[in-house]
Formats: C-alpha cells, structure tokens, sequence
C-alpha cells in the first residue's frame, strides 16, 4: 500500500493511505542500516510503501520502501553533531517565521535557512510576524530586512494573527500547496496556523517572561490537511539551524547576491575570503552585498555555529 507520513515521533509513523484512511507504522529495521545519517529515516512529508500485519489482534503498518524525495528541509542534529536531521520532505513552500522580539530572530539564522533552502530546491517565503506589536523604531527595522531580503529575490510577508492582516493573503499563497512553517519557539506558528484553519485548535502557550523567549508547545513536526485545498505542516520550535552536506566551494551559490556576480572575481575557485579582486568582498565594501549576509556566510564556511548574542543588525 502506498501512503503519506503526516507525522513521526521516532518510533511511530502516522500514515495517511491512499483511500484516506490512517495507520500506525514502524520502519523494517533495515532502513537503519543502509547508510542514512539522519536521525530520522523516514520524514514527515515522504511517500512510502507500507504492509498490514496483524499483531495481538491490532492492525499495524510495517514501512517496506520510501519513494524518492523531490525535495526536503535538513539540518545539522542538536545532539549527534555528524548526523542530520530532516524535518520535513517533499515540501512546495518553506516559511520562515521571523519575528524582532520574544524571542529575536538573529540575521543568520534565517541566512543558513535560506541557504537550505536554496541547496535543498524549496521555495522560502520570510514571513514577519506578530508585526502589531512592534513600535515605530521596531517597524523601520522590520521594513530594512523586508527590503534586505526583496531585493535578493526572496518573498516576504507582514502577518499578524492577532489582528489578521495579511492572514488571508497568506492563505492564498498556501491553497493547494504543501507547506511548512518553521523558526525558534515562541515566534507564532502555532497561532497562525490556527489563525488560518482554526478548526485544528493546535496548542500554544505564552511567551516565558523569564527568559523571552518561546515554550515549545509542538513535540514532533505534524502535517495537517486543509479545508481550502492543501497541506501544512507544523514543526517544533527551533534553536539552531546547522548546516550539513555542504562543500566550502558550493556554500557561496546558495547567497544568490553573491552568485550573481562571482564570474567577475579573479579566480573562478574564489572563496570570498582572502583571495585579491573578489567581486563578493568589493561588493561587501560597497554596501551593494549586505554585510550581514557576508557574515553568515564567513560563519558557515568557517563552520561556526549561530552567534544569537550579536547585535541583530550589526553593520
């Protein structure tokens, strides 16, 4: 039988079959054994191959083969640092939610999410949320990263689930799609998803006061159906978003700004880094490549991890 995985917590796998049903399954011992680093073999998102076993008078899933993935979001694993982790495959669309405060989104964690994105071929979308709460000065930051990341070419969307703006247009980009909605506890997935299918009543919970920033309220990443057509898919709250799988010499294709010009270095191997004449550095001196994005991308290629106690528009 052929179904999708709507969610997974390790051991389990809630499958949803062909003719709308769901069931229970586990994976065949093999698939922790042919080599997959990850974690998690078997994704939210995957299509797979499953059989019906009888066990103590129960019906159960037994997963016997995974189809090929056209896509997935991956990311370094917290505690086994040379494993991965895949949060989700066979995805359309990739939010990011991205808020200033409570908790702060730091610059290059949504640069190594971008870049992700971009080695793994998922369509990003940064979405700016809970921006009724922002003051006057908070604003006109929101409005710099909005036009930091427009004119690189990435979508952006305004959102506030309190007072619904942009709720609807956020529905319309999601009709009929296969989405994900990712970023640190606390940013608001789990209200805007409700925002825009309240009928799923997923959990949330304030922000913690002690330490600003979010209580995880989503255990395991989780795909629901939509009554408009479509998938979404809620993750857990996310701390860091390592980046695995990747050479130095492919790391500067995935910033499309410094692609974009990397044919007018000296050297056609130019890492961005010490070499003379290099297109990337001249255009950092400039102000026409965002210093921001140079730093996430000395911090990635020099395999350091996110640095969330940096000013978060550091220049």
């Amino acid at each position: 039988m052929k179904g999708t995985v709507y969610k997974s917590t390790g051991s389990w796998y809630y499958v949803k079959a062909q003719d709308g049903s769901f069931i229970n399954c586990r994976i065949k011992g093999r698939f922790r054994i042919q080599g997959i680093k990850s974690t998690n073999p078997v994704a939210v998102g995957d299509v797979v191959e499953f059989e019906i076993q009888d066990k103590a008078g129960e019906q159960v899933g037994v997963i016997t083969d995974i189809h090929d993935r056209k896509n997935y979001i991956v990311r370094k694993s917290v505690n086994l640092s040379k494993r991965t982790h895949i949060i989700a495959a066979n995805v359309d669309l990739a939010f990011m939610l991205v808020t200033l405060k409570d908790p702060v989104t730091f610059t290059d964690f949504i640069d190594r999410f971008l870049v992700t994105c971009e080695a793994y071929h998922v369509t990003p979308i940064l979405v700016f949320n809970k921006i009724d709460q922002y003051t006057k000065q908070e604003l006109v930051l929101v409005k710099n990263l909005i036009a930091l990341y427009s004119d690189i070419g990435y979508q952006t969307i305004e959102v506030s689930a309190a007072t619904g703006k942009n709720v609807e247009e956020l529905k319309s980009m999601i009709k009929g799609k296969t989405s994900i909605f990712s970023g640190h506890s606390g940013v608001g997935k789990s209200t805007l998803v409700n925002a825009l299918e309240p009928g799923l009543n997923l959990k949330t919970a304030e922000i913690s006061q002690q330490h600003k920033q979010g209580q995880h309220t989503t255990t395991f990443a989780e795909m629901f159906d939509l009554s408009f057509s479509g998938q979404i898919i809620d993750t857990p709250g996310i701390k860091g978003f390592g980046i695995v799988d990747m050479e130095n010499s492919e790391i500067g294709d995935y910033f499309p700004e410094f692609f974009a010009i990397k044919g007018d270095c000296k050297f056609h191997n130019c890492l961005h880094l010490d070499e003379p004449k290099c297109a990337v550095k001249q255009a950092v001196e400039q102000g026409t490549v965002a210093w921001s994005r140079y730093k996430s991308y000395l911090q990635i290629i020099q395999g350091e991890d996110e640095n969330y106690r940096t000013d978060l528009y550091a220049e």
